[in-house]
C-alpha cells in the first residue's frame, strides 16, 4: 500500500499542481494445449507531477518514490512549466475550478493474488475443458490479473486515494470444418476485484463455457453471409463495443479539437430516438460499475456525462483544458494508465440505456436478417466510420434463428447506423476484459442492450 508521501508538500505548490504516486502491479499465466507458454508478473510505479500555466502543462516524473524523488519532480515540472509558458505565451485563464475535497480508498489493496494461484486455477481449468469438450484442435487458457494503485494529491479540487483490481479468465476454443479450415471462439471473464475473489471455483464457468462450445460447433459447420446492407439485431457485446469505438471516440473533446464529426453535430439528431448513451463514473441503476472512477487523475470528482439523449448529441467528455475550452464544467474523464503517463480523455463506462423490447421479440420481427453475437478486431475513426470483424452470428429466417455464419465484417458510419435503430432491448450486459488505446492503454467497460438496426455486411 502507497505511503502518503504527497501531501507534506502542497503548500509548497506555487500554480496549479498535479502530484501523482502509482504502483501498477501485472500476473498473468497462459496455457497452450496445457502447456505453460507464459508465466509473467511485474510492478511498476513511481510518482509524477503536472504543473499548469498560461495555457501551458510542464510534467515530470521519477520511477523512485521517495521525499527526494517527489521533490524533484516537483521542481521539474514547475520549470518546465515556467520555460513552455515563457516562449509559447498563450495568456489562458485557468483551469476551472473543481469540488475541493478527499476520496478515501473504497477498495482494500491486497497483495495476496499469487502466481501459483493463477497457475492452479488454469490448469485445473484446462483439465476440465479437456475431459469434457471432445471435438476441439486447440485451446488456450489465459489467467491475468491487474491492480492500479494511485495516491494523489491536487492543489484544487478531491485528493484520492484510489486502487482498482482487475481480473480476467480468457478461453479460446479452436475446431476444424469439415474442409479443414480452423475456427475460434473465446469467452472473456473479467469483474473489478481481486482473482480469489472472483474466481472461487474452475466448475462455475463451465456453463458458460458449454454455450461457447456449442456455438464453437455450429460455426463450424456454418454459412457465409450474404453481402450488403440488411436488419440486423447486435446482441449487447456487439452494441456495446461499438458504441466505445465508433461513437466513444468521436464525442471525446480532445478528438473533437482535432476535428471529430461530432463537433459539428452538437445538439442534432444523431441517432434514433431510441438511443440514449451515456459514459458513466461509478454507480448505475443503484449499483457499482464493473469500473467505478470517483475522482480522476486531475482530482476531479466523477460524474455522469450525457453523450446522446433521446437521439440528440448532448455534450462531449472532457479534461479541465477542454471544458474551459468549451466553458463547461468537467466531469471526471480525465485519466492516466501508468505514473509516467499524463492524464488523457478517456473513456469510462460507456453505456447505451436500455430500451423496452424484448430480445426474443426482436428477432422473431426479422423475415431475412442476421443476430451478430460477438465482435472480434476492428478500426474506427474520428468520422465515425468503423469496420469490425464478426466472429458469431445467425441467420434469421422468418422470424427464427437459422445457420451460425462464418466469420464476416461489419461497416458503416455510427451515426447514420444509429439512426435506423428501431428496437433497443431491456437487457444491461456490461463488459469489462479490454484495454482502450489511445498513446497509452486504458481500463475501461462498455454495456448497453440489444439494438435493431440496418448495418452494411460482408460475404464471402
Amino acid at each position: 500500500m502507497l505511503q502518503d508521501l504527497l501531501s507534506v508538500h502542497k503548500a509548497e505548490f506555487k500554480d496549479h499542481t498535479e502530484l501523482r504516486a502509482q504502483v501498477n502491479t501485472t500476473k498473468r499465466v497462459t496455457l497452450l494445449l496445457g502447456n505453460m507458454v507464459s508465466n509473467s508478473q511485474s510492478e511498476g510505479g513511481g510518482v509524477s507531477a503536472r504543473v499548469y500555466k498560461g495555457g501551458t502543462f510542464g510534467f515530470a516524473s521519477g520511477a523512485e518514490y521517495s521525499p527526494e524523488s517527489v521533490k524533484n519532480v516537483i521542481a521539474a515540472a514547475t520549470d518546465n512549466a515556467g520555460f513552455m509558458n515563457t516562449h509559447v505565451n498563450l495568456g489562458e485563464k485557468p483551469l476551472p475550478q473543481a469540488k475541493a475535497g478527499k476520496a478515501e480508498l473504497k477498495t482494500k489493496v491486497e497483495n495476496n493474488v499469487s502466481q501459483s494461484m493463477l497457475i492452479d486455477f488454469a490448469n485445473t481449468l484446462d483439465g476440465i475443458i479437456t475431459k469434457k469438450y471432445k471435438n476441439l484442435t486447440a485451446r488456450t487458457v489465459i489467467a491475468d490479473f491487474l491492480g492500479m494503485e494511485k495516491l494523489l494529491v491536487v492543489s484544487d479540487g478531491a485528493d484520492s486515494h484510489w486502487y482498482q483490481p482487475r481480473s480476467t479468465v480468457y478461453v479460446f476454443m479452436t475446431a476444424e470444418t469439415s474442409d479443414g479450415v480452423p475456427v475460434e471462439l473465446y469467452e472473456p471473464f473479467s469483474s473489478h476485484g481481486h482473482f480469489n475473489e472472483i474466481f472461487t471455483d474452475p466448475n462455475l464457468l463451465t456453463n458458460k463455457l458449454d454455450e461457447l462450445y456449442e456455438h464453437l460447433m455450429k460455426k463450424r459447420e456454418g454459412v457465409y453471409s450474404k453481402a450488403g446492407l440488411c436488419k440486423c439485431v447486435m446482441h449487447p457485446d456487439l452494441a456495446g463495443i461499438l458504441a466505445h469505438e465508433a461513437v466513444g471516440h468521436t464525442v471525446e473533446a480532445d478528438l473533437v479539437l482535432g476535428g471529430s464529426v461530432a463537433g459539428h453535430n452538437l445538439g442534432k439528431q444523431v441517432a434514433s430516438d431510441l438511443i440514449t448513451m451515456l459514459d458513466v463514473a461509478h454507480t448505475f441503476n443503484g449499483k457499482t460499475c464493473p469500473l467505478p472512477i470517483y475522482v480522476d487523475d486531475e482530482g476531479v470528482t466523477a460524474e455522469d456525462a450525457v453523450l446522446i439523449e433521446n437521439g440528440i448529441l448532448k455534450g462531449f467528455m472532457h479534461s479541465r483544458e477542454t471544458a474551459r475550452r468549451f466553458d463547461v464544467a468537467p466531469q471526471g474523464n480525465a485519466r492516466a494508465f501508468a505514473f509516467n503517463d499524463e492524464p488523457l480523455i478517456r473513456m469510462r463506462n460507456t453505456v447505451i440505456m436500455p430500451g423496452k423490447s424484448k430480445l426474443d421479440d426482436m428477432i422473431a420481427s426479422i423475415d431475412d436478417g442476421y443476430f451478430l453475437v460477438k465482435t472480434g478486431n476492428g478500426q474506427a475513426d474520428s468520422t465515425g466510420e468503423f469496420m469490425f470483424s464478426v466472429e458469431l452470428g445467425y441467420e434469421i429466417k422468418n422470424g427464427k434463428l437459422g445457420q451460425a455464419i462464418r466469420e464476416t465484417t461489419i461497416s458503416g458510419v455510427a451515426f447514420e447506423m444509429l439512426k435506423t435503430v428501431d428496437m433497443v432491448s431491456d437487457d444491461m450486459v456490461w463488459s469489462i476484459s479490454g484495454f482502450c488505446g489511445k498513446k497509452q492503454p486504458i481500463t475501461t467497460s462498455m454495456g448497453g442492450p440489444a439494438v435493431r438496426c440496418d448495418i452494411n455486411i460482408g460475404g464471402r
